[in-house]
């Protein structure tokens, strides 16, 4: 068995809070460099009576602990994914690891050169052009020029800014800033790449190309990969082990498809969002009364590949023949990835008030892995007098938990393709179903 490349044990970083003292409301003064020389007095003056035990003072000063007694390793070629919410103590491991700052108990062991881009510019001079940048942190490396030199058209051609490298990278967008880091940082061929959310920077382009390389560095270059994101479908699609943080513990580290699972919970119960839609109590007229998405598992997460079902609730006071149903799924980006019409001439609540269901079910739900939306239509002669248009509702996230990276849809970007939909209208008695392609 090889020896593990990062071995952590016990590590801790503390921080120390500050609460500043209540002022009155709407009262603010910026510090002085007096009142900074004045709490440093103070605060020395109330530890050395405190030390002496002649007087109890409150302190204002709050400890912190962003992480606390975490232990794991990783060995060489790993692709290990770090997730949590914000404050789990994701960016403060990665900066620990970067040696950024310094760990207040416990030990990091890393055997080998780490590559870090955690936020934009990290690592570049301002100053310096994008080609200085590149020579200069291939040394921060360890890298001879000759090495630098070797790499250094795949690093300008992958980042896609040559037009701009001899520009001073203060110069640089966003964007050009991250493209050129991560190529730096991706092709100098270090023992250990760390990746924070900053490849949110870019566009999505950017992203898949990104991510295709990690992929690469970590399963035909064998090297090590951490990866921090709130992307459970990168998280996915890059690794197999995943380490997910709470409150700086580490809450669970093994199978990524585990640890999303637990992550997308834990997130779905903080925000309360559950995958379903009630319409306001003062609704009148015919209008949708409840929507409800069925997934495959629980807190509106669905594997991909599994049956999914659609129901809808319609309140109709005023039943008409022409009255026509349909809906959109909609990706992340408010884009329509498929729709479902039907237009059933046979459907009671076209003759009849009431409350009416309708199921639309999808023995095969295949949508590329990511965060969904509806948008429904309820409306007049096929969509010439909408009486209702409800956007935004029902969150739901298509997952690939459980399926071989062989079966991954890496050629498309949104529905690979979808089985048969089946229509249920269900009134107060019977079932009609239709079968619509």
């Amino acid at each position: 068995m090889s020896e593990p490349l990062i071995r952590i044990e016990q590590l801790g970083k503390k921080y120390i809070i500050s609460h500043q003292r209540e002022k009155p409301a709407g009262f603010y003064r910026y510090k002085t460099l007096r009142d900074v020389i004045g709490n440093k007095i103070q605060r020395f003056s109330k530890t050395f009576l405190q030390q002496n035990g002649k007087q109890n003072f409150q302190s204002n000063l709050e400890e912190f602990w962003a992480l606390k007694d975490v232990s794991f390793e990783i060995k060489q070629g790993e692709a290990v994914g770090i997730i949590g919410r914000n404050g789990a103590g994701k960016s403060t491991l990665l900066k620990l690891l970067s040696r950024i700052t310094e760990p207040t108990t416990g030990s990091i062991e890393i055997a080998g050169r780490v590559a870090s881009l955690l936020e934009v510019g990290t690592g570049f001079h301002p100053e310096l052009t994008g080609r200085e940048n590149i020579y200069l942190n291939g040394s921060i490396l360890g890298m001879s020029r000759a090495e630098i030199k070797k790499k250094f058209d795949e690093i300008v051609d992958f980042a896609e800014v040559e037009k701009f490298l001899d520009t001073p990278v203060k110069r640089y967008s966003s964007g050009m800033y991250v493209r050129l880091a991560f190529a730096v940082a991706a092709y100098l061929e270090p023992d250990v790449l760390i990746v924070d959310e900053v490849l949110a920077v870019g566009d999505s382009a950017f992203q898949k190309k990104c991510l295709g390389k990690m992929n690469d560095v970590a399963t035909k270059e064998g090297r090590t990969v951490l990866f921090v994101s709130h992307s459970m479908q990168a998280i996915a699609q890059l690794t197999k082990r995943c380490i997910l943080l709470s409150k700086g513990n580490v809450q669970f580290d093994g199978a990524t498809d585990t640890a999303v699972r637990l992550y997308i919970a834990g997130q779905k119960m903080a925000d309360e969002q559950p995958a379903y839609y009630q319409a306001p109590l003062d609704k009148t007229g015919n209008y949708l009364a409840w929507v409800k998405v069925h997934t495959s598992e629980e807190q509106g997460v669905h594997c991909w590949g599994e049956a999914i079902s659609f129901e809808f609730a319609l309140q109709v006071t005023q039943p008409h023949e022409s009255l026509c149903f349909s809906f959109q799924i909609m990706n992340e980006f408010q884009q329509p990835v498929c729709i479902f019409w039907n237009f059933d001439r046979q459907l009671p609540f076209r003759r009849e008030a009431g409350l009416f269901i309708l199921r639309c079910e999808i023995p095969k739900f295949r949508l590329y892995m990511g965060l969904y939306t509806l948008t429904t239509w309820f409306s007049e002669r096929r969509g010439s007098n909408l009486l209702e248009n409800v956007r935004n509702i029902c969150p739901f996230e298509v997952t690939m938990h459980g399926i071989e990276r062989e079966e991954y849809p890496w050629q498309s970007d949104e529905c690979v393709y979808l089985e048969d939909a089946i229509w249920h209208a269900v009134p107060s008695e019977k079932v009609l179903t239709e079968k619509f392609n």
